[in-house]
C-alpha cells in the first residue's frame, strides 16, 4: 500500500530582533495518523462513568461464559449501572447449556440474557431444518431468549459446492418463523460499513481504518455488493411480519438518517441499536435528537464489544450536552462529536425499556419504571 504523508510547515514570519534575522520556514514531516494535536477549546466537561439511569446492553459477547468468572463481570457492570448484559455468542446446544449452568450456579440469572446461534454450512443437509428446529427448542429449554445471526451467516459461510449461502435462502424461512412463535427477537448483522466496498483513495471517510485494519478492505463484489447483502436481510425482515428483528449497528445508516426512517417505517417489525455507530450520531447532534425523538420506540442500546471504559463516552454522547470531544478510537472517527442531551423518557426507553419490550421474561425489578 501506497505511504500518504502529511507534511506540515510552520511558517515563523516574527524577525529576531537581537539577531537582525528573518528565520527560515520550519518544515516538519509526519504521517496523517501521527497529527492528532490537543484542542485548545475549553467547553464544560461532565465526567459519565456511570449510566444515569440502569441500562441493558442489547449487543455484547462473552465467547467464554461456560468458565468466565461472573462475579467480576457484575462487579463492572454494577459500576457502568448496566442492569442486565445480553450475551449474543450463546454458540447454541450443549455449549449454551454450560453456559446456562455456570450462570445457574451465580445469584445474577436476572442479570444475564443469553442469545442462541446456529450452523447454515451445513445447509444442504436433507435435514438440516429438522435439526436445526430442535436444536432451538433445546436452547430455549435451557434459557436462550433470542437468536444471534453474525455477519459470516450472510457474507462468508458457504454451501456444499462453494456458494456463498444467502441469509434470505428460503430454506431458512421455518427458523425465523419459529423465533417469532417463541416471541424471540432475532438480532442480526449483515455486512459491514459501506465505505469498506468503496475505492480505497482519499475520498474514503474510512481510509486511515482501511490503512491499519487492510483486511477489512472489499471490492465491489467480494462476496457481493453492499446493497445485494442489506437487500437480504431486509428481505427476510419483510417475509416475516410477525417475528421482530433488531438490525445491528443502526443498520449501517447512522450515516444516513433520513434512509434509516424510510426503512424503519417500511418495515414494522425492524428495531436498530447503537453498537459501534455511536461517533456517527455524536457528529450529527440536532439530526440525531430529532431521529430520536420520531423513533423512540425503536432504538436499543448496544455496544458491541465489551470494554468498560469504551461505554463512558456513549453515555457522554447520549446524556450529556458537551461539546468537541473525540472518539476512543482515531481510526474509526477522526472527527470530533457533541453530546446529544436525550431527554429523560427517550433515554430509558432506549436504556432498557425498548428491551424489556422484546425480550421476554426480563425482570423489571431491575429498573425504576
Amino acid at each position: 500500500m501506497q505511504r500518504i504523508s502529511l507534511t506540515l510547515l510552520l511558517l515563523v514570519s516574527a524577525s529576531t530582533a537581537m539577531l537582525g534575522q528573518r528565520r527560515e520556514p520550519l518544515e516538519i514531516r509526519m504521517d496523517f495518523e501521527s497529527y492528532d494535536p490537543p484542542s485548545t477549546l475549553v467547553t464544560p466537561e461532565h465526567s459519565t462513568t456511570s449510566a444515569k439511569f440502569p441500562f441493558i446492553d442489547i449487543h455484547s459477547h462473552h465467547w467464554r461464559m461456560a468458565t468466565q468468572d461472573l462475579d467480576q463481570l457484575i462487579r463492572e457492570m454494577d459500576e457502568l449501572n448496566m442492569g442486565i448484559v445480553v450475551n449474543l455468542s450463546g454458540r447454541g446446544g450443549e455449549r449454551l447449556a454450560a453456559m446456562t449452568e455456570n450462570i445457574n450456579t451465580t445469584d445474577y440469572g436476572n442479570r444475564i440474557v443469553l442469545f442462541t446461534n446456529i450452523e447454515l454450512r451445513s445447509i444442504d443437509e436433507p435435514d438440516w431444518a429438522e435439526q436445526t428446529l430442535k436444536q432451538l427448542e433445546f436452547d430455549k429449554a435451557n434459557g436462550a431468549k433470542g437468536l444471534k445471526i453474525y455477519k459470516s451467516q450472510g457474507m462468508s459461510n458457504e454451501d456444499a459446492n462453494g456458494n456463498r449461502i444467502k441469509i434470505d435462502d428460503p430454506r431458512i424461512d421455518p427458523i425465523w418463523a419459529k423465533c417469532g412463535e417463541y416471541g424471540w427477537p432475532i438480532l442480526i448483522h449483515s455486512a459491514d460499513p459501506k465505505q469498506f466496498w468503496q475505492p480505497l483513495d482519499s475520498l474514503n471517510e474510512r481510509w486511515l481504518e482501511l490503512k491499519l485494519r487492510p483486511g477489512r478492505k472489499r471490492e465491489a463484489n467480494d462476496p457481493a455488493s453492499w446493497e445485494t447483502i442489506m437487500n437480504e436481510q431486509w428481505n427476510i425482515i419483510k417475509r416475516h411480519p410477525n417475528t421482530n428483528f433488531i438490525s445491528a449497528h443502526f443498520s449501517w445508516h447512522a450515516n444516513d438518517l433520513k434512509k434509516l426512517g424510510e426503512l424503519l417505517d417500511e418495515m414494522p417489525n425492524m428495531y436498530v441499536e447503537t453498537g459501534a455507530i455511536i461517533a456517527e450520531l455524536g457528529r450529527q447532534p440536532r439530526s440525531a435528537l430529532k431521529f430520536f425523538e420520531k423513533y423512540q420506540d425503536r432504538v436499543l442500546f448496544g455496544k458491541d464489544s465489551y470494554n468498560p471504559g469504551e461505554y463512558h463516552t456513549y453515555f457522554r454522547v447520549l446524556e450529556t450536552d458537551d461539546e468537541y470531544f473525540p472518539y476512543y478510537k482515531k481510526y474509526h472517527a477522526f472527527w470530533k462529536m457533541y453530546g446529544l442531551d436525550l431527554p429523560d423518557p427517550i433515554l430509558k426507553k432506549l436504556y432498557y425499556k425498548n428491551a424489556i419490550g422484546l425480550i421476554r421474561g426480563i425482570d423489571t425489578a431491575l429498573f425504576p419504571d
